[in-house]
């Protein structure tokens, strides 16, 4: 194999992420979120995989496209929107779903002249201040979707939470409260939940929930790993060594020189970069497997190498495979040593990477 730096995908612990999901909401339907190519993991293996979910969700049109070229047929929201007239014949012909959240949207709506209506989720904003309708504006927002020919009616409601990772704070709650406050009165359809509020916030599992990152083996949690809620990593980056370097007291790895040994050292070079996805940001100490056994990187991340410890390895060297995260090292701790999110590791795979798919539902 020319390649050393390799990401694995595991359809079985995707599959059973999702078994996890329906575990905590059973009565509600599931939209499995695919945007960024599936958090990195491959947009169309990923929804074949999870034929189960009732709906999917992209955060663009483009991606939308993508899995109805590819003779998927299952419902797609947009959680993006649209952001021009000619964006919605698209919609329209494809039988996609969008966000809506701005009266520039509304008025294109009521402009268009369409094929067919357009089924619409409309975006309350209960507390993070991103995108949503804020209470004041409702009502005459409301009244103008509600006789708009281009919107299924009734129209669906959704919210996003800006804290539901975090357990000890009532933000959630008290969004939770403002969306059921604000929808209290209108027929349509429900939608809060993403990962963190179907792990730990019963009361956001409506008629519908968007598990995005729990699907794909990681804790939406700081200080939980996935295992701790029944989550199995789907992706396992890994690699091997391409070089050993024994160091002396004083001596210093890698650019920079940020790590300096305080006694003698083994150093591993591990074929793996920022050009791979590796966060260049991750300090000395980050985590890593070899050969199955657990030690820490050693200096900056440089494009295509980084180094790690192997002085209480003495029985690897050149070729012993190296785990970057995913089996038996979680992407949720190698992301907390650098500083990230388990998020940005995934979605940072970097197209040079090749990626194989293993399971039996493969």
């Amino acid at each position: 194999m020319m390649n050393t730096v390799t990401a694995s995908i595991d359809i079985d612990a995707l599959q059973h992420n999702f078994t996890v999901v329906r575990r905590h909401a059973p009565h509600s339907k599931i939209i499995a979120v695919l945007k960024a190519n599936a958090y990195g993991h491959g947009l169309l293996q990923v929804a074949h995989a999870l034929a189960q979910a009732d709906a999917y969700a992209v955060a663009r049109v483009e991606e939308a496209l993508v899995l109805r070229a590819n003779a998927i047929t299952k419902p797609i929201l947009v959680l993006g929107g649209f952001f021009s007239a000619e964006a919605l014949p698209l919609l329209a012909k494809h039988e996609l779903q969008t966000t809506l959240h701005t009266w520039e949207q509304l008025a294109l709506l009521e402009q268009a002249s369409l094929p067919a209506p357009i089924k619409v989720w409309l975006k309350l904003d209960t507390g993070m201040n991103r995108l949503g309708l804020r209470t004041l504006e409702l009502p005459a927002f409301i009244e103008r979707l509600s006789h708009c020919r281009n919107v299924v009616q009734p129209f669906h409601l959704m919210t996003h939470f800006s804290q539901s990772d975090e357990q000890d704070t009532q933000a959630t709650r008290l969004q939770i409260e403002e969306f059921n406050r604000l929808s209290a009165h209108l027929p349509g359809e429900r939608a809060m939940a993403n990962s963190a509020g179907i792990l730990a916030w019963p009361a956001s599992r409506s008629d519908w929930i968007r598990p995005g990152l729990m699907l794909y083996g990681a804790s939406p949690f700081a200080g939980q790993l996935a295992a701790d809620h029944d989550l199995r990593p789907v992706m396992t980056l890994t690699s091997e060594i391409i070089g050993v370097q024994e160091i002396d007291a004083g001596d210093r790895v890698g650019y920079g020189g940020t790590f300096e040994a305080t006694g003698p050292t083994r150093v591993g070079v591990v074929a793996c970069g920022y050009a791979d996805g590796y966060p260049r940001h991750a300090p000395t100490g980050t985590p890593i497997l070899v050969g199955g056994r657990r030690t820490r990187t050693l200096g900056r991340v440089s494009m295509d190498m980084l180094a790690c410890d192997l002085s209480h390895l003495p029985e690897a060297g050149v070729g012993t495979p190296v785990t970057l995260w995913g089996d038996g090292l979680a992407a949720d701790e190698v992301a907390a040593a650098a500083g990230t999110i388990s998020y940005e590791l995934f979605c940072a795979l970097a197209p040079r990477v090749p990626v194989s798919v293993r399971g039996a539902g493969a």
